[in-house]
């Protein structure tokens, strides 16, 4: 199955670029389930004006995934007075969009977990530190681990700790993908404003180009 990992950026630009990254979020869902596609939203980070974002990742999987991500890929221009500032003569905003191929991360598989069973921590004579219901659990190809006490069953805390190493790794993940955007972005001052990927105008985000 074809997975890709869409990031949107404002790169550093003002109000009027964190709410374009907001409609971009919007308009890309919304053209993924037209498209077929599974998708879900890695991650959302709020800007300082109410419904926009300085930043967004989205994965899409399935068929077409990859021609999906790469019609979006590059600079994205919206055409529009800004909604903030009434007589401020700028009316073009510009955000990034750079696509991941999550295939060159390792995978999440339940058979990479490594188990290790310890004593609960407690206070000193309870029947808890005397028997191994804690588990420590290691997804072996990334290096995120987890220990879990939560319960006295050595079952529930493995069950327990699979569902947060599971959540732990795909942060993880997250985090490389933040830090290659960062590393892409670092050495532009502002976003390449030529030949943009797509073109959208007016509040309403219509697409023109």
């Amino acid at each position: 199955m074809e997975t890709k990992i869409i990031q949107i950026t404002s790169g550093k630009g003002p109000a009027e670029c964190c709410l374009a990254v907001a409609l971009a979020l919007k308009e890309m869902l919304s053209e993924a389930r037209q498209a077929g596609l599974q998708h879900q939203v890695l991650s959302r980070f709020p800007a300082q004006e109410n419904g926009t974002l300085a930043s967004a990742t989205l994965k899409v999987e399935g068929k077409g995934a990859a021609v999906f991500a790469a019609s979006w890929e590059g600079v994205l221009q919206w055409i529009c007075p800004s909604p903030y500032r009434k007589f401020h003569k700028r009316k073009n905003w510009f955000i990034g969009i750079s696509v991941y191929d999550s295939s060159v991360m390792p995978a999440w598989q339940e058979r990479d977990i490594q188990f290790q069973t310890m004593r609960s921590s407690g206070p000193g004579g309870q029947n808890v530190n005397k028997v191994e219901s804690a588990v420590r659990a290691l997804h072996k190809p990334s290096g995120v681990q987890v220990a879990v006490s939560d319960s006295r069953s050595q079952m529930q805390n493995r069950k327990i700790a699979i569902e947060r190493l599971k959540d732990a790794f795909l942060q993880w993940q997250l985090s490389l993908f933040q830090q290659q955007q960062q590393e892409q972005w670092q050495n532009h001052h502002e976003l390449e404003r030529g030949n943009p990927a797509r073109v959208f105008a007016g509040k309403e985000f219509k697409r023109i180009s």
